[in-house]
């Protein structure tokens, strides 16, 4: 921590016990250091990831760094401080540490008043910079928590004769750790029935309770319970949902008293009818539920008590039976009055009227024997008994043989009562077509026994209760469900409530809801209210439509089941920008190319719909060159292009779609021309068909006289040029030859003859398919001194002579013009004699030479040879045509 400049280590030690001596003896001033502690604030948003900068505390102290020994900056063991911060200490820069800041782990009680803080204390060393720091991070909340309710399913018991308008508190309330607006802001119902709507209230502690309100009257017996959603929704953005199953149950009040189904009954009985048989049933319904449902029968006070105890009433079932015997050789008549009872109810009246016949003989008797399961005269079947199944025989004793007896069937429903298999007073009681628990849960039948010459009627009472089974699937309300929900939605979007209900009752009439297999993991629906949502965002360059199966299956056994088909269609959103298939484009196009002809097509593609997945092209740059055609994106030049003017142009292409707000994207268009031989060579020396070269009489053969240097705009083999001579003239036409690939004119024979020879020269390219070629005429003058110009004019001017026409083309091989050795000098003998002889020759000449050269120098002020460098382009570079000496010419 500290560095040593040089002191001794005892002297060292000796100033430290020094230090350590004042520190002890001076606590005041210690005390007063500390005192003028520092504080700084800084603050952060609660979830930035590992290594977010908080703040520089040496910065904001206004330290100088480039004191020595250097500042060092320490945080203490503090609860919080390595856990959620990391301190440079060097710098005394802050950092968020690996742990991620929560405010709701780190302030579990809630806030104080000046919010969630971080309270750190930060050293600034050595001792001689001492300072205690006190640093506070407030901790800002962010909306990372959705509302919870502290239960799954609220319960709300409502009765039913609630006013309409009716408050009642739903207490399970949702729970948000976040703060002010990313706290719960509003309640909301997925469904309120037409029935109910929801309020919110807000109390003296900012807390919300959502308050369920009555908007229409309730009647249990319609609807006996609701069940819905409810959801919590926060004020952050996007907001964040919690959601909770809220069962609204109607309870019952006692608002229905009993009915009897019929209020008089006659009933005719034999004098001699058997004590125990069952005379009348009466029946009196009450819709209420439970206890305001119980009824109880029992005799007015106006039915005396000997008669009550003769025809005895069961309180519970309503069924009269003779208790007792009268006299069977007198005729009577009893009016019972029998009251149903309910709960708080004024009881409802029916009369039952007993006819007594007088028996002259013993009445017929009826013996049941029941084959279905039956207990005090109640048979149960289950309704999915099929038809004609048997239910009871019914023997009928006839004591009077002198008479035939008649026995059928009274009541409703699907019965019949025939005699058996031809047997003498045996009757099959069965049924007739399949029984249905929805339709009817209970039937009373009546078995009428009576001789056909009249006498007494014997009646034998018998309930049939049809116990249900699950022999109904449930039905979706809507078996086919199109929804339309926008790309890119939040998670846990609502799409759909789904509805099935079943016939069947109880466990057998419970409806669950499940996804069909066919369904992606992403969509889900609730098992008890069906409603369906997706928990991800959907993309519809992705899937643009999504089809599968949701299930409703009951809770019965076997369990059935029925299928809804949901076809969720995404709809478009705008969130795709134009792209190119290319990254960049390239069009070669031969120069001259016609105006607005079709020089390349620029494909475009768009993954949105619509006016979205619309796009327009436009040339950003050269729009006075070129144009786009924006439906087929064809690329076209106005105007014929020059590869001599521009051989390269790049354009910026921008596509746009259609969208709102418009996505766009840019490609960057190389134009390159290719070359069309559209240019003939160009002669640059000799400047003239007038211009004249002077040419020694002694000049040896293969040396070269002069050249013909032209030039060609084209490139490539348009460019490469060929020289060849095509007309001569002069005392001797074969004098003199050209190189067809530098133009290069050489002496190829020995100059006997002064005067003019005139050369034409053709320069031709290479191009296809018709090369372009120019003329040039080269004028060389053979004599020793160019002494009169005037005769070299005329002799230019006036020369009308037609020359010899080479016909042979440049590429025939000059040698064919050339004389062979042989033909020149036909022995060698003569070759040395000459050699010799030239040689001597050759130093007077010289000697001249150099002397006219001096003279013309002066005369012509020191004119000097240029020197002429030209680029060719070939093929697309410069190649150096070299340094080439140009002879003077003179121009006449």
């Amino acid at each position: 921590m500290f560095q040593r400049r040089g002191p001794s280590p005892s002297r060292t030690g000796l100033i430290l016990g020094w230090c350590i001596l004042l520190l002890f003896s001076s606590p005041f001033c210690c005390v007063a250091h500390f005192s003028q502690a520092k504080e700084l604030f800084y603050s952060i948003r609660e979830g930035v990831p590992m290594g977010a900068f908080i703040g520089a505390i040496g910065q904001d102290l206004k330290l100088d760094f480039t004191v020595d020994p250097p500042f060092q900056f320490n945080l203490p063991q503090q609860k919080h401080s390595g856990q959620y911060v990391r301190l440079d200490n060097t710098t005394g820069d802050l950092y968020t540490s690996a742990t991620e800041l929560d405010r709701e782990t780190l302030c579990p009680d809630g806030p104080t008043p000046q919010g969630c803080v971080l309270s750190l204390d930060v050293f600034v060393l050595p001792q001689q910079y001492f300072q205690l720091v006190k640093v506070k991070i407030s901790v800002e909340d962010v909306n990372d928590n959705r509302p919870r309710f502290p239960v799954e399913e609220i319960c709300v018991s409502i009765p039913e004769n609630t006013p309409v308008n009716a408050r009642f508190a739903v207490e399970q309330s949702a729970v948000d750790p976040d703060l002010h607006f990313n706290s719960v802001q509003t309640y909301w119902l997925v469904n309120d029935f037409g029935v109910f709507t929801l309020d919110v209230e807000e109390n003296e502690g900012g807390e919300l309770t959502p308050f369920l309100i009555v908007t229409e009257a309730l009647d249990r017996e319609m609807q006996a319970e609701y069940i819905t959603d409810i959801i919590a929704e926060d004020g952050g953005t996007p907001p964040l949902l919690g959601t909770a199953t809220l069962k609204i149950i109607i309870t019952d009040v006692n608002d229905n008293c009993p009915r009897f189904t019929k209020l008089l009954i006659n009933v005719t009985l034999q004098g001699n009818t058997s004590k125990g048989a069952h005379l009348a049933r009466l029946h009196a319904f009450d819709p209420d539920l439970g206890a305001n449902a119980q009824i109880s029968y029992v005799y007015s006070e106006r039915v005396p008590r000997e008669t009550q105890r003769l025809f005895h009433l069961d309180q519970m079932s309503g069924l009269i039976k003779l208790a007792g015997k009268f006299n069977s050789e007198t005729s009577k008549f009893y009016k019972l009055t029998v009251l149903a009872k309910g709960p708080g109810c004024i009881p409802a009246v029916a009369t039952v009227n007993i006819h007594i016949h007088k028996v002259i003989t013993a009445p017929p008797a009826v013996v049941p024997r029941y084959i279905a399961a039956e207990r005090n005269g109640v048979v149960t079947m289950k309704e999915s008994e099929p038809a004609f199944s048997p239910i009871a025989f019914f023997t009928v004793k006839n004591t009077d043989t002198s008479q035939k007896l008649d026995c059928h069937l009274e009541g409703f429903g699907p019965f019949r009562l025939t005699p058996y298999q031809q047997l003498q007073n045996e009757y099959l009681l069965e049924t007739t077509k399949d029984l249905d628990y929805e339709e009817t849960q209970e039937y009373e039948l009546t078995v009428v026994t009576k001789g056909t010459s009249g006498g007494a009627v014997i009646k034998t009472f018998l309930k049939v209760h049809v116990l249900d089974e699950n022999d109904n699937a449930p039905v979706f309300k809507q078996s086919f469900v199109e929804i339309s929900v926008e790309e890119n939605n939040p998670p846990n979007t609502f799409l759909f409530q789904l509805q099935a209900t079943d016939l069947d009752s109880g466990a057998h009439g419970e409806v669950v809801y499940l996804l069909g297999g066919d369904a992606p993991g992403f969509f889900s629906v609730d098992r008890d209210t069906g409603v369906l949502s997706v928990t991800t965002a959907l993309d519809r360059e992705e899937r643009e439509t999504y089809r599968f199966m949701v299930r409703a299956v009951d809770q019965g056994t076997p369990r059935k089941e029925s299928i809804a088909t949901v076809l969720i269609r995404v709809e478009d959103r705008n969130d795709n920008a134009p792209r190119f298939i290319n990254k960049d484009f390239t069009f070669f196009v031969p120069e001259n190319f016609p105006g607005f002809g079709e020089i390349g097509v620029l494909s475009v593609t768009d993954a949105d719909a619509g006016e979205n997945g619309w796009v327009a092209l436009s040339i950003l740059n050269g729009s006075d060159v070129f144009v786009i055609d924006t439906g087929r994106g064809a690329l076209r030049a106005r105007t014929p292009l020059d590869r001599e003017q521009q051989g390269t142009y790049e354009l910026w292409v921008e596509a746009v779609d259609g969208g709102k707000p418009a996505l766009s994207c840019a490609t960057m268009v190389t134009v390159l021309l290719l070359d069309v031989n559209d240019n003939p060579p160009v002669v640059l020396f000799p400047q003239s068909n007038q211009s004249y070269m002077l040419v020694l009489p002694d000049t040896l053969p293969g040396t070269p006289v002069t050249e013909v240097y032209a030039v060609d705009k084209d490139t490539g083999m348009n460019a490469v040029i060929a020289y060849s001579i095509i007309k001569r003239k002069g005392a001797e036409p074969g004098s003199f030859v050209i190189d067809p690939e530098t133009g290069n004119i050489t002496l190829q024979r020995e100059l006997s003859t002064r005067g003019l020879y005139s050369l034409l020269v053709r320069v031709s390219d290479h191009g296809q398919p018709e090369p372009l070629h120019a003329t040039i005429m080269v004028n060389l003058f053979v004599n020793e001194t160019v002494s009169n110009e005037s005769y070299i004019q005329s002799l230019l001017t006036n020369e009308a002579e037609v020359v010899e026409v080479e016909e042979r083309p440049w590429y025939v091989g000059q040698l064919t013009d050339r004389p062979r050795p042989f033909e020149l000098f036909p022995c060698q003998p003569v070759l040395i004699a000459l050699s010799v002889t030239c040689l001597g020759l050759l130093l007077v000449v010289i000697a001249l030479a150099s002397y006219i050269c001096c003279r013309r120098i002066r005369e012509h002020g020191g004119d000097g040879q240029e020197e002429v460098e030209t680029p060719l382009n070939m093929n697309g570079g410069s190649v150096q045509l070299g340094d080439r000496k140009i002879r003077q010419m003179a121009n006449i």
